[in-house]
């Protein structure tokens, strides 16, 4: 792909691309939340988003949900993490306003994993006696087939409409340098389209560098990205900046 297939005017036009009811998959807080998109996206009034943490999210679900743009928050936690609770995503479970789908970290990222590797479902330990089982009617007990006695989890494939995040560099060919946030390459695969913001771009082939290139994102699995300079503020971004803590 070229600069002009995949490079953006502004954030408001990537933010633009991502429609109401959209399942998009989301970074943990530290690993470059796309925080000037989400703030487009409350301008320009998305609504009933179904937001997929990886594994766990922050403020910007919080920000979303207080802004009435989400119906379903599957999540293995909503947190400000040392700041506190998150209070809009409180407010939103006491009164119903919101679905959540309640899991854990390994089970979010085993099923992106699954929806990475276009498998239909994954199985998991560790979950049978849990209420998770008990309230979450999409994850089933079956036999293992290659053992006797012996129950185990399947849980179905996340495959979102969009991953949705933000990174220190991007070149001009839309390769995605990441750095060690690794989980990213796992929503990038998984989604069925990739929308990011970039810090600025990178003056050559972030493939053809050695130095760069295990830790980027091919453009093969991106399809939009703008710069946003200083993009996850108030949050940071790995190597670049820190958590705007007075801020927050």
């Amino acid at each position: 792909m070229t600069d002009h297939d995949l490079v953006l005017p502004d954030v408001e036009s990537l933010a633009a691309k991502i429609s109401d009811g959209a399942k998009i998959v989301i970074p943990a807080t530290r690993s470059g939340a796309a925080m000037e998109v989400t703030r487009a996206l409350v301008r320009q009034g998305v609504k009933n988003l179904h937001l997929v943490a990886t594994p766990a999210a922050g403020l910007q679900a919080d920000l979303l949900i207080g802004a009435g743009c989400v119906a379903v928050m599957e999540s293995a936690g909503v947190t400000l993490d040392e700041y506190g609770q998150a209070p809009a995503f409180g407010r939103a479970v006491t009164s119903g306003a919101i679905r959540v789908m309640d899991s854990i970290c390994p089970a979010i990222l085993a099923a992106l994993q699954a929806g990475e590797k276009g498998i239909p479902f994954i199985p998991l330990r560790g979950l049978i006696g849990s209420d998770l089982v008990r309230y979450r009617d999409d994850y089933k007990i079956i036999d293992n087939p290659f053992a006797d006695d012996d129950p185990v989890v399947v849980l179905p494939a996340i495959v979102p409409d969009i991953a949705l995040f933000h990174v220190p560099f991007a070149d001009r060919n839309g390769n995605l340098w990441i750095g060690n946030s690794l989980e990213l390459k796992i929503i990038s695969h998984a989604a069925k389209q990739t929308l990011v913001t970039v810090e600025e771009f990178y003056d050559g082939n972030l493939l053809a560098d050695p130095k760069m290139a295990a830790g980027t994102i091919p453009a093969l699995y991106v399809s939009g990205l703008a710069l946003a300079k200083r993009g996850a503020w108030p949050l940071g971004l790995p190597e670049v900046y820190g958590v705007d803590g007075d801020h927050l």
